[in-house]
């Protein structure tokens, strides 16, 4: 059962006419406006504030697909129901991307209602702290105190899955690493899209130019910018250094040409060092965070099915794991 999900893959779909088309539109608008605005804490307040204001435009949902508003723990969420058949008694703990500055769960329910699908459970997106106001240790206070949340309101951590995406992905690391290190019990897998996980100075050589979204440069400031005062090779700070032992099941999904793919792969090889079974999905010439394009881009769609798969596997990997569960199935046959 291990086996299933302790591998990497390059998917072998062809690359989409649509892909290729927002790869060339992003890379002559997106990058280069990044490229501009990221350049002082007024720029990043001022990008912050648009995106907040454009993610209030209601976007287009599937009828089968629900929006609650909540709490978890300290910070604000949503529930996000889609499919039919869920099973309310399991859930799965979504932090969105956005370089620690934009974004929030409004801005990211293309991912989130189909992980719904993929996980056949709600899904519990968090809108956590974000900079300039607030610091990386606020962000991961939240995340690990809406995990805490669902703890307490009766879920069991062979229920709970966790993902994010970009810094969400980081927050996803730092937040597994932050619970072992407490003691905490451990949810029963994690998927990380396209993670931040390298904050510290190591230089990003690869993909710089090949990359259609992201400034290599612009992330390299940012980085400079969330670590200030703090020890960036610390594991809460920059999860690529982590000591990845007693971690549950882990994927990752990079693209071939994103300036982060590097990142995706030295944690897949720190967590599977560490004994943890990890499946790595590199998909060949997709963007960064490339599921947020799914109602525009196939294989932004296809993935959430490789997502699926890897979600069951875990699951039933868990179910294996838990003490007693053998003996119950015994009893019961």
């Amino acid at each position: 059962m291990r086996d299933e999900i302790d591998v990497d893959v390059c998917p072998g779909y062809p690359v989409s006419w649509q892909a290729s088309a927002l790869n060339a539109i992003m890379r002559g608008t997106v990058k280069p406006l990044s490229g501009l605005l990221l350049r002082s804490d007024l720029s990043v307040l001022a990008a912050s504030r648009f995106v907040a204001l454009a993610g209030r435009v209601p976007l287009r949902l599937p009828p089968h697909v629900s929006l609650v508003q909540d709490r978890a723990g300290a910070c604000p969420g949503e529930w996000v129901r889609a499919g039919h058949g869920l099973d309310e008694g399991k859930v799965l703990l979504y932090l969105h991307g956005g370089g620690y500055f934009v974004c929030s769960p409004a801005t990211h329910r293309p991912i989130t209602w189909r992980l719904s699908v993929a996980a056949r459970r709600p899904v519990l997106a968090v809108d956590y702290r974000q900079g300039p106001v607030h610091t990386l240790a606020e962000s991961l206070e939240d995340a690990v105190g809406a995990y805490r949340c669902l703890l307490e309101r009766g879920y069991e951590p062979a229920d709970i899955l966790i993902a994010g995406d970009s810094a969400g992905g980081h927050l996803t690391l730092a937040a597994l690493l932050a619970l072992r290190d407490r003691g905490a019990p451990l949810p029963a897998a994690a998927v990380c899209l396209s993670p931040w996980a390298d904050l510290s100075d190591t230089p990003r050589r690869v993909n710089r130019l090949l990359d259609p979204v992201i400034p290599a440069g612009r992330v390299e400031w940012l980085a400079r910018r969330w670590t200030a005062g703090l020890d960036a090779r610390d594991p809460l700070v920059s999860p690529v250094f982590g000591d990845y032992t007693g971690l549950p099941p882990l994927m990752v999904v990079t693209g071939s040409t994103e300036v982060l793919r590097d990142e995706g792969r030295r944690v897949a090889e720190r967590a599977r060092a560490a004994g943890v079974p990890v499946t790595y999905e590199e998909w060949r010439r997709m963007p960064h965070v490339f599921p947020i394009l799914a109602d525009v881009v196939p294989e932004a769609r296809r993935v959430f099915r490789h997502i699926a798969r890897f979600l069951a596997a875990a699951q039933r990997l868990a179910a294996r794991d838990v003490p007693g569960e053998a003996g119950d199935r015994t009893a019961a046959a």
